[in-house]
């Protein structure tokens, strides 16, 4: 009887992110500025700026693909005119998401237009893969564990969550699926 106990070995959980709370994600942690993600300078800055706005998250093909509505210009600012280049375009940037010190990163990033072509938007497409893939960051295991410690849900058993890892991730037709490996101590 010792023998088929010690043989069993814990399963990972699988964790379903649907598209539309992944939607939600990327709007509370990325696009925290008037639901703008900037890329390159500010809002205060009319001549000389990048955002993306408007994400739409949905899968295929094993990757990640954000559709995302972006805004640019990089131009100088002349006696209160903007002369220079700029544009606005549906930009689609796929990834494949990966697990990396806590965190989910995007690895494999192309951007591309919807279609649209010209030498600013092969610039900034160029950039967008780069700089995404350098940049975004969701710390899924300090989410977890702050959902999973919640004092306010069962105050009377305090819990401690140890050994958080991400084994394996996936995109399915409807969700960002991880299967995530913990330990969970109930004191």
């Amino acid at each position: 009887m010792l023998a088929a106990c010690s043989s069993v070995s814990a399963q990972a959980v699988e964790l379903h992110i649907q598209f539309n709370a992944l939607e939600r994600m990327l709007a509370e942690s990325v696009f925290t500025q008037d639901g703008r993600r900037y890329v390159h300078g500010d809002k205060n800055n009319k001549c000389n700026f990048a955002y993306l706005e408007k994400p739409k998250v949905r899968g295929g093909g094993g990757r990640l693909a954000i559709r995302a509505r972006f805004t640019g210009r990089s131009a100088l600012n002349t006696f209160g005119v903007c002369v220079g280049l700029g544009d606005a375009f549906d930009a689609v940037i796929t990834a494949t998401p990966a697990f990396h010190d806590g965190n989910i990163v995007l690895t494999k990033v192309t951007a591309d237009s919807d279609g649209k072509t010209g030498l600013y938007i092969r610039r900034v497409c160029a950039a967008l893969s780069s700089s995404l893939g350098r940049d975004f960051r969701y710390p899924i295991s300090t989410q977890f564990q702050k959902s999973l410690e919640d004092a306010t849900i069962l105050p009377h058993y305090p819990r401690e969550l140890r050994n958080f890892d991400v084994t394996a991730i996936r995109v399915s037709d409807d969700a960002l699926v991880l299967a995530v490996d913990f330990m969970l101590t109930v004191k």
